[in-house]
């Protein structure tokens, strides 16, 4: 029988491997920004958040990228963690004219103030991978 430390670490060593192909260095970066204030957030976020939760089978790494834009563009005031999952979007295989379409849909369903936030993070990002101008 396995013991609950050991599966608490198997977790949090599925959710590591998850968040370094999905996230990538700005994931593991979060995880580790958390680790003089709150390691056991970070545990969370990695071994439930990733190990459990983005593991599953019943989604591509692609759709549920393009979920996650949408809800954090429709929550408002994630622009950090839109950040971080825009690029991880990329890292997953989106194009940056499919993001970038994501985000013109969520305006329908949560505003224009909330969307432009979400394009304004995006370009950031974009600018960063020097994929500016996005042709959509």
């Amino acid at each position: 029988m396995i013991d609950a430390n050991t599966l608490r670490a198997e977790r949090f060593a599925a959710g590591m491997q998850a968040l370094g192909a999905i996230d990538g260095e700005a994931g593991i970066g979060v995880i580790d920004s958390l680790a003089d204030i709150a390691p056991e957030l970070g545990h969370q976020i990695v071994a439930w958040g990733f190990g459990d939760i983005y593991s599953r089978p019943g989604l591509q790494p692609q759709e549920r990228q393009l979920v996650t834009l949408g809800m954090l563009t429709a929550l408002g005031g994630c622009e950090a963690q839109l950040e971080v999952h825009i690029g991880a979007s990329l890292n997953v295989g989106l194009t940056a004219e499919q993001i970038v379409e994501a985000l013109l849909h969520a305006s329908v369903y949560c505003g224009f103030p909330k969307a432009l936030n979400a394009v304004f993070v995006a370009k950031k990002v974009f600018a960063a991978r020097g994929l500016l101008p996005v042709a959509s």
